[in-house]
């Protein structure tokens, strides 16, 4: 089992920045994948960002690329996003997921390929 726990989100005003990080507890993190999602109400959970478990395997959604950036530290048992240049679309609800095992046959943008999930933080981005 892993835990993981979202924390960074809040309010900002658009072109601001925020940094949302995901720690992670209960086995060693550095044999799991981590990822972002967010959702809005009403709307199916959106990939954010993908990162590996070595750190490689970087992806993003086209919406977020050239502002996001993904990182890990296993040290410390840690995913972070540091998003840049926010706009009011990127108004959601933060999600860290993890999927353990050092294979990538599977689909990064994909939800249900993750095992474990965060409780979510809030990110509003004013205009």
């Amino acid at each position: 089992q892993v835990q993981l726990v979202e924390s960074g989100g809040g309010l900002v005003q658009a072109g601001g920045s925020l940094r949302l990080s995901c720690a992670a507890s209960g086995r060693t993190f550095s044999s799991y994948a981590g990822v972002w999602f967010r959702q809005v109400p009403g709307k199916e959970r959106e990939f954010v960002a993908h990162i590996g478990w070595s750190g490689g395997r970087i992806s993003y959604a086209d919406s977020v690329k050239g502002r996001f950036t993904i990182s890990r530290d296993n040290a410390k048992n840690t995913v972070s996003l540091q998003m840049n240049s926010l706009k009011p679309e990127d108004t959601a609800v933060y999600y860290c997921g993890a999927r353990g095992g050092r294979s990538y046959d599977y689909t990064y943008s994909s939800a249900g390929a993750y095992e474990y999930w965060g409780q979510g933080t809030q990110v509003t981005v004013s205009s």
